[in-house]
Order: structure tokens, then C-alpha cells, then sequence
């Protein structure tokens, strides 16, 4: 256990160190100068925060009043208060954002890809009229499962469940939106669902070498694709099972109580 968490260290501490030697003079100051500085380092919370995914603590408070504490205190010597904590969390949003960025550029260009989305729904809906967390940001839209309030998770990962790439949107967004984005480095066969249905989109898309096969609608023609394309179509649950990791182990979704 203290091998690994060294590991993660030393991995989180050349990351941030490379982000900072490419970006520290692209940064825009705001002119003001911080009055207190934290003794903890960036490269600390971060491994903190990775750490608490890989814990099997359920909330990031006891994780950290309780687990870090009790077996990491020696790594962790100069941990603030949880307060102060949740208040410098922010401060390494951005070598988060490359983090994951960099994790989905080493995913393997498979030439097999398959696309979907998943609703993040930030309140319960009978709270969306008081809910003030997201406001302004989130949004109401109806997915397979009804009505929700929140954004709009789009994934895209290889056959073997690697995540390609992601973006996160407003819950009123069509699918079919971020999908050029998305697959701007991507080669082959792209699959999805009938919510990706659209003819300009295919031929885009096929014109520079992404075929997108999806089934079709009632009413539609049948199109014609190889028997390969078949077997493949079927197993396209697989980036559900990525979706349910995310959701169920990783808790990116909750919608607690909270209104303020």
C-alpha cells in the first residue's frame, strides 16, 4: 500500500511539474496576490483526490478525517484542516482537466470505437425549481428514463474500454452535437444508437475515414454493412458497463439534498 501511493506520488509530482515548466507564462494573472500559502502542494491534493478514488471510502469526508489520517498521516505531513482543504481543491481543477486529458490520449487507436451518452443529473426533479448548485449551467431535458435536470456525460472508448475521449454538456444538447469533437482523431468504425442518426453527420464523418454504424429506425431503410459490422453493433453495451463503473464506483453522479 505505501509502495503504490509512493508510485502515484512521483507520477502526480513529474505531471504537474511538466504542466507548469509548458504553461506557467501562458497563465493570465488577475493582479492580485494570494495572502495565505498553503504548505500542502499542488501535486499533494492531487494525490489526494486520485487516492480517494482508489479507498473504499463512499464520501470524501470520512475518507479524509478517518482513512487518510489514520494510514497516511506519515505521507501526508502538513495536511490542512478538511475546510481548508475543500477550499484549495479548486486550485488544481486545471491539472485535473490535463490529467484526464492525457489519460484519453493514451487509450490504443483501435480502429473500433463506440460512442454514447449518459445523463448527469445534478437534484432529484421535483427539486429542480429550488435547486441553485448549478444554476445557470445545468439544464432540464428528457432522456430514455424521463425528465432530469443536469448535463449531458458523452463518451467514447475502444472495444476493450479504454476512454478515447469525453466531453461534458448541457443536459439540453443534442448528441449528436460534440460527436465531430469528439472523434477528431479517430479512424475506422464508430458505433452508437439510433440518437446518432443523421445523414450530413455520416458523410462527414466518412469522408474522413470514420464510418458511423448504427441500427435504424422504423420506416428507415435497411442499410447494408458487412457481417463484422453486426457482431461488433451487438456488443456495443460494452460502454455501458464503463458508464456504470463511473457512476456506481467512481460516484460521479449523486444528487443529495442540497439547494444552496
Amino acid at each position: 500500500m505505501k509502495k503504490d501511493i509512493t508510485e502515484l506520488y512521483c507520477c502526480v509530482e513529474d505531471f504537474c511539474r511538466a504542466v507548469d515548466d509548458n504553461f506557467a507564462n501562458r497563465f493570465l494573472s488577475n493582479g492580485k496576490k494570494p495572502t495565505r500559502v498553503p504548505e500542502i502542494a499542488h501535486s499533494e491534493i492531487l494525490t489526494i483526490i486520485l487516492l480517494y478514488h482508489k479507498s473504499p471510502c463512499k464520501n470524501f469526508k470520512a475518507f479524509y478525517l478517518c482513512y487518510l489520517q489514520l494510514f497516511y498521516r506519515s505521507e501526508f505531513s502538513k495536511l490542512p484542516s478538511y475546510h481548508r482543504f475543500i477550499a484549495l481543491k479548486p486550485r488544481v481543477l486545471w491539472y485535473l482537466a490535463l490529467l484526464l486529458q492525457w489519460f484519453c490520449e493514451q487509450a490504443k487507436m483501435t480502429g473500433t470505437s463506440y460512442i454514447d451518452t449518459s445523463t448527469i443529473a445534478v437534484c432529484h426533479k421535483k427539486r429542480i425549481s429550488r435547486n441553485k448548485v448549478f444554476n445557470h449551467l445545468a439544464e432540464i431535458s428528457k432522456s430514455t428514463y424521463g425528465w432530469f435536470f443536469g448535463f449531458k456525460l458523452h463518451l467514447v472508448i475502444n472495444e476493450i474500454g479504454e476512454i478515447q475521449a469525453l466531453t461534458l454538456t448541457k443536459g439540453n444538447v443534442d448528441d449528436r452535437k460534440p460527436l465531430p469533437t469528439l472523434t477528431k482523431r479517430l479512424t475506422g468504425l464508430l458505433f452508437g444508437d439510433k440518437g446518432y442518426i443523421k445523414k450530413e453527420l455520416f458523410e462527414k464523418l466518412f469522408d474522413r475515414g470514420l464510418k458511423l454504424v448504427t441500427k435504424v429506425k422504423k420506416g428507415m431503410k435497411n442499410a447494408l454493412i458487412s457481417l463484422k459490422e453486426k457482431i461488433l453493433l451487438r456488443k456495443r453495451s460494452i460502454i455501458e458497463t464503463v458508464f456504470d463503473s463511473l457512476k456506481n464506483k467512481f460516484e460521479i453522479e449523486h444528487t443529495r439534498h442540497r439547494e444552496c
